[in-house]
């Protein structure tokens, strides 16, 4: 494991002081259900962060998401790729229950977080976004210095004193490879950084509460290739720390940083599996026709 994602490993006390951590030491693991997609060979992990099975979603009297099954493994990039409007976004949303601030959106089946039922109107949507971090298409830094952009949300969970909280912004910074451009001037404004600065700042600023999940809505369609490459070369270093999920539209971005890919069309999940085995042997005649861009 290299030196970012060690700082953050949720399994060790490095992060913060001891009495002050606010990341699990320990996650409960769930076997991989039969219902997997992926072959015995796929270096997928066994574990399971999230659980999703027989989900449905609408908006009002729409339906937007049909019977979704889909394991997410811990500590692995899962991207979920098709055309617009098909349902990937929404369904990142409800794994963040961000949909719970949109009028008639509802949802039901089974979503769990670890053995957490994240559909459950009485379940912490605070603590839950503590656990599930998210990064959104376009970088939205707070108005604030880059050091409170990342103390902001420590300071929701936990009173810090200012040597320890130090340490976490830093540590946080690092692990976004971000830490060298910025250590100079971490009390000026995070809107002056570059776009792709930016986003490398909200995701550190995601991570610095200690989550297990970190959500990913087309991180990087508001980037310059330069910046791309960046977050595309921290996502795959993150993953050793951190089960993420990216939405994509970049068949390429896919194959790069993903273990798993997920192909949703007209709100369903046409196909599943080990990212390979998707882009060269798609088991399903649709997959194929929009991996290979007959249609998108």
């Amino acid at each position: 494991m290299t030196e970012h994602s060690s700082m953050l490993n949720p399994k060790s006390n490095s992060v913060v002081p001891k009495e002050t951590n606010t990341m699990p030491e320990t996650r409960p693991t769930l076997a991989q259900p039969a219902t997997s997609t992926l072959p015995t060979s796929s270096p997928v992990s066994e574990h399971v962060t999230l659980r999703v099975k027989d989900f449905n979603a609408w908006y009002g009297a729409y339906q937007a998401l049909h019977n979704i099954t889909l394991n997410i493994p811990s500590q692995r990039v899962t991207s979920l790729i098709g055309p617009s409007g098909c349902g990937k976004s929404t369904f990142l949303r409800w794994i963040n229950r961000m949909n719970d601030l949109v009028p008639n959106a509802r949802a039901d089946g089974v979503m769990q977080l670890d053995k957490d039922d994240l559909l459950d109107r009485n379940f912490d949507v605070v603590e839950l976004r503590r656990r599930v971090g998210m990064v959104f298409q376009k970088p939205n830094p707070f108005p604030k210095s880059i050091y409170e952009n990342i103390a902001f949300g420590p300071r929701l969970h936990k009173r810090f004193h200012r040597s320890d909280l130090d340490a976490l912004v830093e540590q946080s910074l690092r692990a976004a490879a971000i830490w060298d451009e910025v250590k100079d001037r971490l009390h000026n404004s995070a809107l002056g950084l570059s776009g792709g600065q930016q986003q490398r700042l909200c995701i550190a600023r995601a991570i610095a509460v200690g989550p297990e999940v970190l959500l990913m809505d087309e991180p990087c369609s508001a980037l310059d290739p330069r910046s791309t490459a960046s977050v595309e070369s921290l996502i795959r270093e993150l993953r050793q720390t951190f089960t993420i999920v990216v939405v994509t539209h970049n068949m390429q971005q896919a194959a790069r940083v993903s273990d798993l890919t997920a192909f949703f069309f007209e709100g369903k999940l046409i196909e599943a599996g080990a990212t390979d085995g998707m882009f060269t042997n798609p088991k399903n005649k649709q997959t194929e026709d929009y991996v290979t861009g007959r249609f998108g």
